[in-house]
């Protein structure tokens, strides 16, 4: 299915979403068509950020909007859908595209296999009526689904297209890149010499992938990290979780700026709390590179005000290898919570790897090490 049909048959002048490594050809066509335009693209923070955009969208235009996402953000669209656009509550129509990550029988990475499982019995269980779009999908059966889903529309109901692998095609190519020089995996490894044999939680994506080979390189062990291969948003939260229940322990938090971004509150209950024994590093590149590069709205945005704002007590922002080893030791030394951010580059190894060890094993290896500490 060419991504600009696609465009065509559903018919909306406003996207917002959240990218996804599935939804690449489209994710590449609204930045080519559009860009960043409040009035018809707007990538958001997380999945239910989109939902409510979209709403406040068709209730100041009764029109009928797009949000598209990875499957993997389904649970942050829940509320939203049952308690706003629901036709219960206030009936409106909003078209869902998900991409479908761990779909049954594809091989995929372990954070999405269940959701995969789950993904079309959740948009049930919401009232979403779906249509699933494959590599052999005509357009002739789009255009007839539409007009099925226009009429459900109408009624303030929802709707959503599933996209599996593969499926879209024809994307106008775009480069993502900014002036940044520091470069996302010489980051991590300078950040592990400075953790010695401090405990890592480090987020989803390319990071965590990066400090795995990273051990492997040094030839160290796995058990100093927990990798949060899911959960996008949420590692602060874990590492929060370790420290408070590990205060004689250092413990650091490797992020990224769209996790950031995604549930931001997190910074918040972390300042409020104030763990003497964590460092967090935000690792800032201004995009969602894992899945394609597309940017998020970290590059105009003070992220150290906000940390400051939040109680974080140190608060600095870097961009070079020097600043970074200082900011690295003054936090080792001062025994308060420290937020650093890190300026970075777009772009990673085509040869890099992923985890050979599994989930289960890093957790159990994780907290094995935690237990002698």
């Amino acid at each position: 299915m060419k991504v600009d049909s696609l465009f065509s048959i559903i018919d909306s002048e406003f996207y917002t979403g959240v990218p996804d490594s599935q939804l690449k050809a489209l994710c590449n066509f609204l930045m080519g068509k559009y860009g960043i335009d409040s009035k018809h693209h707007i990538i958001a923070a997380n999945e239910g950020n989109c939902t409510a955009l979209a709403a406040g969208y068709h209730l100041a235009t009764g029109k009928v909007p797009v949000v598209y996402m990875q499957n993997s953000g389904e649970g942050n669209i829940i509320n939203p859908v049952a308690s706003l656009l629901n036709d219960k509550v206030y009936a409106i129509p909003v078209i869902f595209i998900i991409g479908w990550r761990g779909e049954p029988g594809i091989h995929d990475e372990p954070q999405h296999i269940y959701q995969g499982e789950v993904t079309v019995k959740l948009l049930e269980d919401m009232g979403i009526s779906s249509f699933i779009i494959g590599q052999d999908t005509t357009e002739e059966e789009l255009k007839y689904v539409m007009a099925d889903f226009r009429e459900k529309l109408a009624k303030g109901l929802d709707v959503a297209f599933v996209i599996r692998k593969g499926a879209l095609t024809d994307a106008s190519k775009v480069e993502y890149k900014n002036d940044n020089k520091m470069i996302r995996e010489e980051i991590i490894q300078h950040i592990v010499k400075a953790s010695g044999e401090d405990p890592i939680v480090s987020t989803t994506g390319k990071a965590s992938r990066e400090l795995f080979e990273t051990r492997v390189a040094n030839g160290q062990s796995h058990k100093y990290d927990f990798l949060t291969v899911g959960s996008m948003g949420h590692s602060s939260s874990i590492a929060l979780g370790v420290a408070l229940n590990k205060p004689n322990q250092r413990v650091w938090c490797v992020d990224g700026d769209g996790a950031v971004l995604m549930h931001m509150g997190s910074m918040a209950v972390v300042g409020s709390n104030k763990p003497k024994n964590l460092i967090h590093v935000v690792i800032n590149n201004g995009a969602h590179e894992t899945v394609g590069g597309m940017p998020t709205v970290a590059s105009n945005i003070d992220l150290v005000a906000i940390a400051k704002a939040c109680g974080y007590p140190n608060a600095v922002c870097v961009d070079d290898f020097e600043s970074l080893d200082r900011e690295l030791e003054l936090a080792k030394g001062r025994n308060e919570l420290s937020f650093i951010e890190v300026k970075c580059s777009i772009g990673a190894r085509e040869d890099l790897g992923r985890p050979t060890t599994t989930a289960l094993e890093n957790k159990v290896n994780f907290m094995e090490y935690l237990k002698s500490l």
